[in-house]
């Protein structure tokens, strides 16, 4: 069996300062709890910027700039920069900053969805910042929008023109498809790295079966010698459907992007935390954890030296 690539999504866009105080906000807790989970065993870090005074979603380049370099200086870990960003922000806003970089991937958001997690904000009884309640509560009635033009044009402007690479992200079994017609089109190339996502409302639930579907119908429309599958479970769903995801030959994803705990009721206090308790458990299932070159090997990444951090 193929080396297991760890990603670690160290913060996000989705999960508010009100729900843990672990979530690291500011460019020095972002860079920290990043090149803490590189030196953990994650070979790929996914990474958002938050507005370093009240913790909100933002896609300032600045603010990135504030924190990547960093990560970059300290670590050899493959930086992957969001091209979703925040359900608030314009397709403009999301590539400002990895236009500027042009790092080796950036995550791609298979299509247009409902993506919500309103039913959190009725567990939240005091919010540290007023921004948070009303966010939450709005994904109710926000979609995030990436249209077929959307994807065409980061695949042209980042793929085409910066030489990125893309951690496809799937929350539905449509979106495979949607990924088919892009390697139909010419557009994408093998190898690809899908990171299937389950249990964010408004995709695909977290039933172990969905797995499987996912799976064997991307080997139906890519032939599994051209793409790396990767899991991604949120909230309580992480370890359970990550660890299932290994053994049926994945790669992981972990992180406080995707969920604020270590285990039942335990917050984790750092992305390390989770990143360390998953590499425990590929080791126990005798898995090797790829380090950052295999990963870039695996992949097909054009390397650290042709980036602009």
């Amino acid at each position: 069996m193929n080396k297991v690539i760890i990603s670690c999504a160290v913060t996000g866009a989705l999960h508010t300062p009100s729900m843990s105080e672990h979530l690291p906000l500011t460019p020095d807790q972002i860079a920290a709890q990043a090149i803490e989970a590189a030196e953990a065993g994650a070979a790929i870090l996914h990474l958002h910027a938050r507005d370093p005074i009240d913790g909100r979603p933002t896609a300032d380049p600045a603010v990135f700039s504030a924190f990547v370099p960093r990560i970059a200086e300290q670590t050899d870990a493959v930086i992957n920069i969001t091209t979703g960003g925040s359900t608030s922000m314009t397709l403009q806003d999301r590539l400002a900053y990895p236009l500027l970089a042009k790092p080796e991937m950036c995550s791609l958001n298979m299509g247009s969805m409902n993506f919500s997690i309103h039913p959190v904000a009725r567990k939240i009884k005091q919010w540290r910042f007023e921004w948070e309640r009303p966010y939450v509560e709005g994904t109710e009635d926000i979609i995030f929008r990436n249209t077929f033009r959307d994807i065409g044009h980061i695949l042209r402007e980042l793929g085409e023109g910066c030489g990125t690479r893309f951690e496809f992200e799937c929350y539905d079994l449509g979106h495979l498809y949607n990924l088919a017609h892009f390697v139909d089109e010419g557009l994408v190339k093998p190898p690809l790295f899908i990171q299937s996502i389950y249990g964010v409302l408004g995709g695909m639930g977290p039933d172990p079966e969905n797995l499987t579907i996912m799976r064997t119908t991307a080997d139906r429309l890519f032939g599994r010698q051209n793409y790396r599958f990767s899991i991604l479970g949120a909230g309580r769903h992480q370890l359970p459907l990550v660890t299932l995801g290994a053994i049926l030959g994945g790669n992981v994803r972990v992180g406080l992007e995707d969920s604020l705990y270590l285990g039942r009721g335990q917050l984790a206090t750092s992305n390390a935390e989770q990143v360390r308790k998953i590499r425990r458990i590929l080791e126990e299932l005798s898995l090797d954890v790829a380090t950052p070159d295999e990963a870039r090997e695996m992949l097909g990444l054009k390397g650290r030296g042709r980036t602009a951090f």
